[in-house]
């Protein structure tokens, strides 16, 4: 089960902080206890296999109701607290949730999700009671305090139902197993081993990669601190006081903290480990981040539905060597893990081979059972016996796999195939760009017209001209941009990845505004 993870942990280094914020903090002994009593409760009222929900903002008290949920059978929900409410009821009532630990912040929203979840039995607040008579986190603590649980699941039963995050639409429910996440733990630990005494710096939000990121840890006995926000200034003051050695950022973040003055006077010497993912990341920026703390990073490429490592680019593939041929894997996700077998398949089924385009596929123990409630798209997802990613990639001859883009973001544009990753590489490479989206419009003479949409550094300034000059430099006319737009913040989801649903969006209704 995974809570195997953090019991090996708690049993290797009892005393160690196991989380600290907002002014508290927990050994694992500590956490352990809290969590058998956190699942000493809830198995009096549920069976192995319920659905348990989790919502709140990161919070100290959010991880032994995690852990007591894993350790008592029930399948972990972790509802995102970035979401809109309307979202998050959505997607509790579709996974038929039977409990929902929820903090105080959502309390005025209990009559609402009580009348819109059918499925729902019981409310529990996180650290304090949310209704008269009702059972609290904090409560349960005291009231469980010293009773053991041991209820063991198998390895493809669902330990965990997560969102896909929505950015093509209504999100569909992933299921995923105890033996894909234990793979996953496993293969992630081997790319990040600790030197000292590990300490893991939270600022995405525990129901994500952060969450995963804390449990893979705990084996080593990780420290994990709870950032105050996600400031760019909060999170490199954090780094120097606290000594973080591991963290993981989605690439937007890492643009802001390179771009923020403090990072040149913070003391970021601790860093073994920056690992990022769940987006395209800059080469340009990610030589700028190695410049500034060494080869400290590391890339995994996966999806919830393959999690995390279907590919890694190691700590040790960042060291820059100043050759373009030599370098050229810093725009890659890395080498097949070993977690799971990769190839790249085409429309019919056919494994293509190397230097050719292909969509990325996966089969093994990585692989996650399907969606929620939804046999068509897991069907759909299966093809020919392999998982299907939505991703375009191709392998170069020494491994490295490229993913040139997904592929609903394929663009074609004077009946040619355009892949606006390769684009946003090169606007990524502008010193005045923080981040960048490239996307196809209707268009009655190209069929689809590529549009860059950029946001800029604060303070930083930059021309169309400037844009299109760069772009044609490297490409020619045809992925040139035909319009170019800035705007003060691209739409994010609330893990930090670019929407370009809502990019599209809003362009469209724009031009019908205008036309």
């Amino acid at each position: 089960m995974i809570i195997d993870s953090f019991d090996a942990g708690a049993t290797a280094f009892p005393d160690r902080i196991f989380v600290q914020g907002g002014g508290m903090h927990m050994n694992y002994r500590e956490a352990a206890d809290a969590s058998h009593a956190v699942a000493a409760a809830l198995v009096r009222d549920v069976k192995p296999g319920t659905h348990v929900a989790v919502l709140s903002p990161n919070h100290p008290m959010v991880l032994p109701a995690m852990l007591g949920v894993m350790r008592s059978g029930a399948v972990y929900v972790p509802l995102n607290a970035r979401d809109p409410i309307e979202d998050i009821v959505w997607f509790a009532q579709f996974c038929e949730i039977a409990v929902l630990v929820c903090h105080s912040q959502y309390a005025p929203h209990l009559e609402r999700m009580k009348a819109e979840i059918p499925s729902l039995q019981r409310i529990i607040g996180l650290t304090e009671p949310l209704e008269p008579g009702a059972a609290s986190i904090t409560q349960w603590l005291a009231d469980f305090a010293g009773q053991r649980v041991n209820v063991r699941r198998g390895p493809d039963d669902v330990a965990l139902i997560k969102s896909s995050g929505g950015t093509t639409g209504r999100p569909k429910a992933i299921m995923q197993s105890h033996r894909s996440l234990e793979t996953a733990y496993r293969i992630a630990n081997q790319f990040t081993p600790p030197k000292k005494d590990p300490v893991h710096l939270v600022v995405a939000p525990l129901t994500h990669a952060a969450g995963a990121t804390m449990v893979a840890l705990a084996r080593f006995g990780t420290r994990n601190v709870i950032a105050a926000s996600a400031d760019p200034a909060v999170i490199l003051e954090a780094i120097e006081r606290e000594r973080v050695t591991h963290m993981f950022l989605p690439p937007t973040m890492i643009y802001r903290l390179l771009a923020h003055p403090d990072v040149a006077t913070r003391d970021c010497s601790s860093l073994e480990y920056v690992m990022y993912g769940a987006a395209p990341m800059s080469v340009d920026k990610l030589r700028e981040g190695i410049a500034r703390w060494g080869p400290v990073f590391m890339q995994s490429y996966g999806q919830s539905e393959v999690p995390g490592v279907i590919t890694c680019l190691s700590r040790k593939d960042h060291f820059v060597h100043g050759d373009p041929e030599l370098d050229k894997h810093l725009a890659s996700a890395g080498r097949p893990s070993g977690a799971c077998e990769v190839a790249l398949m085409d429309d019919d089924g056919n494994i293509v081979p190397t230097g050719e385009r292909g969509e990325i596929v996966a089969r093994g123990d990585l692989v996650s059972p399907g969606y929620y409630n939804n046999p068509e798209a897991t069907e759909a997802a299966r093809a020919f016996g392999w998982h299907h990613t939505g991703d375009i990639g191709v392998f170069d001859e020494n491994g490295y796999l490229y993913v040139v883009d997904r592929k609903k973001d394929m663009v074609i544009s004077g009946g040619f195939n355009i892949y606006p990753s390769e684009i946003e590489q090169v606007i990524w490479g502008h010193p005045a760009v923080q981040d960048c989206a490239v996307v196809g419009l209707p268009d009655a003479d190209w069929g689809e017209r590529l549009t860059a949409v950029i946001e800029l550094k604060p303070g930083s300034s930059a021309t169309a001209e400037e844009i299109t000059e760069m772009c044609k430099k490297r490409f020619g006319s045809l992925k040139t941009p035909k319009q170019i737009e800035f705007w003060p913040t691209l739409p994010r989801s609330p893990v930090g990845k670019v929407l370009k649903k809502d990019v599209r969006a809003k362009l469209t209704a724009d031009a019908a505004a205008h036309a």
